[in-house]
């Protein structure tokens, strides 16, 4: 059992966006004794309603020394198993040149002085944590390694061009003082306006091998996350959700619910009705008596194979135009060879091992929340919105995140919102948990697409004309981005990555639109966002086009890829490395995807078997990853083999589906993911680079996809142009 966990104690930081930053380095001392540094926002950030003037640089996250010697870092992100617990803090040890040993880490709580420096809200997401902070993290570490070498050389009467720092402490000649012994002297310095930073070449922590700080907590049981809260007089809250987006409830049994022991209230929300009890199981059985009646509504009409046969028609039929240039219909009937397919990906689950819950504690005057999220902002807004609280009394208590996916990515606050809205309505103490069917049939799912293409190919078997129309929901429209995301009625996360794609931006011929439905179905944020749909249906259509243009896949990869330095090198490695074009086993074949994916530069290739009896098997994935300076190695390796993993269970196996406006799959008997057994070898390659790190955690999943049909192509001459494969009938002739 863990212990009951208290209100944390709140870090002294209400209106630190209004202090000028040297000044509040200066003045600002924690309650138990320290220092503390502030990194600064790059320019360009703007608040949204929190104060009323707009904030160019503010606090962000801090930087605690104690005159104990410990180093504790606030991380304005948070970690859901991607690594940046660990990956952020190397930033700042290797400019501090701290003892490793010595660092401690916390969530950040909720507030503006934590913004993200490009989405001005608090927020994880779109594998930027590491970009993001790359230089803003360095410097705060820099910032305080310059001010306690300045105190030092004070105290010592030698200039600070004689002093040297490692490991938590200042050396100079046969002197040594550590960096605790330092805290009063360096808070009373002026932090310098900009601080030089190491030279690569000096990093000591920066690419090395390094434990990961989060291991130990999680390997004895002490991390803590969303699940593990828990207080006096906490209920437990279970939801009779509605089946259907835009249902209502008509009738429910509250006296059966109330009957079974341990149920202590029933109340009706928004999203359907709450059983609040002593614990889970007699919240679910409480659930289970209510036997709440539906009206479903017009949303009860809908289905599967229905929505397919819309999206064709909507293909037929055109959409708004995102890219037109030249003369396209013209070049194609001129072109040699002409390339007409079509991709489909179904809906998709998120499906985090750690089920959704929140926790919430509502009093007149404060709203404090903890649960695992990546929008801390989008929470508090939220939140004040239901309670009629000013955002500054919402606290949020960020937790250690069980997976996500993108499902505690969700830019509406679905699960936070609802468990306010429990609190709001029944005025007490609650927690309301999720089960795996609740998330699977009530969740918010990546959208089904469907990518049709026209494409031209001249006599050497090159593009000469593109048409493509791409039919889905979009993700961003209703969401905090859609003014940015959503250009002229386009939004660019239904065509992620295509236009950026060089050869197709080098055509004089292309026009790519997109069909957007307007369904009754909730849809959200899937990891790798439109890249999870974009590249398959990319990668997919290149190496068809490389077939009809009698080339080998790689081959006509270099010619179309030649003007991408960076994409073309994590090509030809991935190649050698999986000695492509050497002989294979019966019935083996192998396949390869290359794309740009959150400024990483990332080629797989599948290595596979599909005998006679239709079983495709992955034995071997080579991947090769150029994601510029490699902050933890080890980490991107992890990311990469994680990647190929989530990538292979949507390829194989993973689709939501949806009858008379419900969805049909439940838990991973009928969602299934990827099994350890089946999980295939995996050989990642790092590429030495020098350039600021892209993202890592959502770069190769899209690519997996194509990899791996491409492969079976290679196998059984047949395309693979639908996902899941299960349904396909692909064996060996």
């Amino acid at each position: 059992m863990k212990p009951a966990l208290g209100t944390p104690k709140p870090i002294a930081m209400s209106n630190a966006q209004l202090i000028d930053r040297r000044k509040f380095i200066r003045s600002t001392a924690l309650a138990a004794g320290g220092l503390i540094i502030a990194f600064n926002v790059p320019a360009g950030i703007r608040t949204r309603g929190v104060v009323k003037e707009p904030v160019l640089f503010a606090p962000n996250a801090f930087l605690r020394i104690g005159s104990d010697n410990s180093v504790k870092i606030i991380l304005s992100h948070c970690e859901m198993g991607q690594g940046i617990w660990t990956s952020l803090s190397m930033l700042i040890a290797e400019e501090l040149d701290a003892d490793w040993k010595s660092l401690q880490v916390e969530h950040a709580p909720a507030d503006i002085a934590y913004y993200h420096t490009v989405y001005a809200t608090q927020r994880t997401g779109g594998s930027s944590s590491l970009n993001s902070e790359f230089d803003r993290y360095r410097k705060a570490g820099a910032t305080a390694r310059y001010l306690l070498v300045q105190a030092a050389a004070n105290r010592w009467k030698v200039a600070p061009d004689d002093c040297q720092t490692a490991n938590g402490y200042v050396v100079s000649g046969d002197k040594k003082i550590s960096y605790g012994e330092l805290v009063t002297d360096a808070m009373a310095l002026p932090a310098p306006a900009d601080i030089p930073l190491k030279d690569p070449k000096d990093w000591k922590i920066i690419g090395g091998k390094i434990k990961r700080l989060d291991t130990q907590e999680k390997i004895k049981g002490t991390a803590v996350f969303g699940m593990d809260i828990h207080f006096p007089d906490l209920l437990t809250v279970m939801v009779a959700r509605v089946p259907v987006n835009g249902a209502t409830v008509t009738g429910y049994d509250e006296a059966a619910a109330l009957a079974v022991p341990g149920v202590r209230q029933v109340v009706k929300i928004p999203t359907g009705v709450a059983v609040l009890a002593d614990d889970f199981w007699s919240a679910k059985k409480g659930r289970q008596a209510l036997k709440v009646q539906w009206d479903l509504g017009a949303a009860a009409n809908i289905s599967s194979d229905s929505l397919f046969t819309e999206m064709k028609a909507r293909a037929d039929k055109g959409g708004i135009v995102a890219t037109e240039e030249g003369n396209v219909a013209e070049l194609f009937k001129q072109s040699v060879t002409k390339v007409e397919v079509e991709y489909f990906q179904p809906f998709l689950a998120q499906s985090p091992m750690e089920p959704l819950n929140c926790t919430v504690k509502l009093s007149a005057d404060k709203c404090e929340i903890w649960t695992g999220t990546q929008t801390q902002t989008d929470d508090q807004h939220a939140a004040s919105e239901i309670t009629g609280l000013p955002i500054s009394q919402v606290f949020i208590h960020t937790c250690f995140l069980g997976g996500s996916f993108g499902r505690r990515n969700i830019t509406r606050s679905d699960f936070v919102r609802e468990a306010v809205e429990v609190a709001k309505a029944s005025g007490k103490l609650v927690k309301t948990v999720w089960t795996r069917e609740d998330d699977i049939q009530g969740g918010r799912y990546r959208p089904a697409f469907l990518h049709r293409f026209k494409v031209g190919l001249d006599a050497n078997g090159m593009p000469v004309s593109w048409d493509q129309i791409s039919v889905g929901q979009s993700v961003m429209t209703g969401g905090p981005f859609e003014k940015i995301a959503v250009v002229n009625g386009v939004d660019t996360f239904s065509i992620e990555g295509m236009q950026a794609v060089p050869f197709i931006k080098a055509l004089k011929n292309k026009k790519i639109a997109v069909n957007t439905p307007d369904w009754p179905i909730m849809i959200d944020n899937w990891r790798a966002v439109g890249m999870s749909h974009t590249i398959f249906a990319m990668e997919s259509l290149i190496d068809e086009m490389a077939y009809a243009a009698k080339k080998d896949p790689v081959a006509y990869r270099r010619l179309l890829y030649k003007d991408d330095a960076r994409l073309l090198k994590v090509l030809d490695l991935a190649a050698e490395k999986s000695s492509w074009g050497t002989p294979l086993p019966k019935d083996h074949g192998r396949g390869i995807a290359a794309f740009k994916a959150c400024g990483s530069y990332v080629a797989l290739v599948a290595e596979v078997s599909v005998p006679k009896n239709g079983m495709v098997k992955v034995h071997k994935v080579t991947c090769v990853v150029d994601c510029g300076t490699a902050i933890q190695p080890d980490g991107v390796v992890a990311q990469m083999e994680g990647s190929v993993g989530y990538g292979l269970s949507a390829a194989l196996y993973s689709e939501i589906t949806f009858k008379n406006g419900q969805v049909q799959q439940k838990n991973f008997y009928n969602y299934p993911i990827l099994r350890m057994n089946e999980m295939p070898e995996v050989n990642t390659y790092i590429v030495p680079g020098n350039e600021p790190p892209g993202g890592i955690g959502e770069a190769s999943v899209g690519q997996m996809m194509p990899a791996l049909t491409n492969a079976m192509f290679a196998v059984t001459g047949k395309r693979i142009r639908n996902l899941p494969i299960y349904k396909m009938k692909m064996g060996n002739a």
